[in-house]
């Protein structure tokens, strides 16, 4: 009988696989065993020898003992997916095991820092009926959420900090696939409101769009159930509801209209930069407020393809996208106090650096580096961070 590797954990290896977007087919090419050897690995029937698991290892690039660890139990929420076609299932699937890897990086940091006070603001909302909520409705929850945070009707500066402020966790990374453009979900585990964006949008006004968009699911569909998900006009209606809530989030009605002071393209190309929004979101915005007709609309559109914008506007290359903070600082802030070494961190977590680095935003090779030099006296520290005493 061939020696296995004790503590080998087969619901690892799946997700490790997913995580990597493979197939069991391939990986079972890659390492010269069959494909019913690794679903048998995978379901706990077998347990790979020594030499079979540095292979796997080897080929997922990640540490032998994250195969030994097991999967903690977690009561996942909804995550609003903005495309849940056949096209997108293979990305949507890596795309949540990698979100599993940032959850376990968050829990990790909070054995030693207090996270933000979670500060989302609650509504009464039709529970678990979409179909009631009006657009007025969405509208006002924009408004007073604007004003909850103490914001008003000015635009905002930066909407990523605005949100890890009032407890959201916040991530920007590679989706694989650019039509999924982001994902959010309260977590139900930990009561955590995650956001993740999509950092193959390159675009940083499409990319606030997207974190008000997901601001938007976790604040009027909080109740929504999975069942409803399941059905395509509920689906498209929540879709929708989110992109008003997004528009009128970033948007607001009587500082964005005063501003309007002529209807036409280049005069939204010069707002901009002030209200730092695609000047698609601005055409449909007016639309939605009726300071613009149908035909307006239509021939706005019109113009703007014409002019090439559907896929990159002017200025697109010139306004930075937003990087989240909270958790690439809270790492940073570790390291810099020893608290935890530099080269132990990713053994601690049971994860390749790289994919560390990827899901939270540090420079390459930073956990390999010791030259780097941790700035963060140079940027402003959410000031919840503290280390809790013991």
């Amino acid at each position: 009988m061939r020696p296995g590797t004790p503590g080998f954990k087969g619901d690892r290896l799946r997700t490790a696989r997913e995580a990597r977007g493979i197939t069991a087919a391939f990986l079972s090419e890659q390492i010269g065993v069959s494909r019913a050897t690794i679903t048998q690995y995978e379901k706990g029937d077998q347990s790979p020898s020594p030499v079979m698991m540095k292979m796997i290892s080897d080929k997922l690039n990640l540490p032998i003992h994250h195969f030994l660890r097991p999967i903690s139990i977690n009561d996942e929420g909804i995550i609003f997916y903005r495309s849940m076609s056949s096209a997108t299932k293979n990305a949507r699937i890596k795309a949540q095991q990698r979100y599993g890897w940032f959850r376990d990086i968050v829990s990790f940091i909070r054995r030693y820092i207090k996270l933000p006070q979670v500060n989302i603001p609650e509504f009464e909302i039709p529970i678990d009926k979409p179909i009631e909520i009006r657009e007025q409705d969405i509208e006002d929850i924009a408004l007073k959420t604007r004003h909850y945070w103490g914001i008003n009707d000015a635009p905002i500066g930066n909407i990523s900090l605005l949100l890890e402020k009032n407890g959201i966790i916040l991530a920007r990374h590679e989706l694989s696939s650019d039509k999924l453009d982001a994902f959010s979900e309260w977590n139900i585990d930990d009561r955590i409101p995650y956001i993740i964006l999509n950092s193959l949008k390159g675009s940083a006004v499409r990319s606030r769009f997207d974190a008000a968009h997901e601001l938007g699911h976790l604040i009027l569909h909080r109740n929504v159930s999975r069942t409803l998900l399941n059905s395509r006009q509920i689906f498209s209606l929540i879709e929708d509801q989110a992109n008003r809530f997004s528009s009128a989030f970033l948007l607001p009605e009587n500082t964005f209209a005063s501003d309007l002071h002529s209807i036409s393209l280049d005069s939204l190309r010069s707002l901009k930069t002030k209200w730092r929004a695609s000047i698609g979101v601005m055409i449909k915005r007016m639309s939605n407020l009726d300071i613009i007709s149908e035909t307006e609309e239509r021939n706005m559109w019109i113009n703007y393809s014409r002019r090439g914008w559907r896929k990159y506007e002017p200025l697109d290359d010139q306004l930075e996208a937003e990087r989240p903070r909270f958790v690439r600082r809270s790492i940073e802030l570790l390291i810099e106090k020893n608290i935890v070494l530099r080269e132990e961190f990713p053994f601690q977590l049971a994860l390749a650096p790289s994919d560390i680095e990827e899901l939270v935003g540090l420079k390459k090779d930073f956990f390999e580096n010791d030259d780097f030099k941790i700035e963060i006296e140079n940027e402003n520290i959410p000031n919840v961070i503290h280390f809790p005493s013991h």
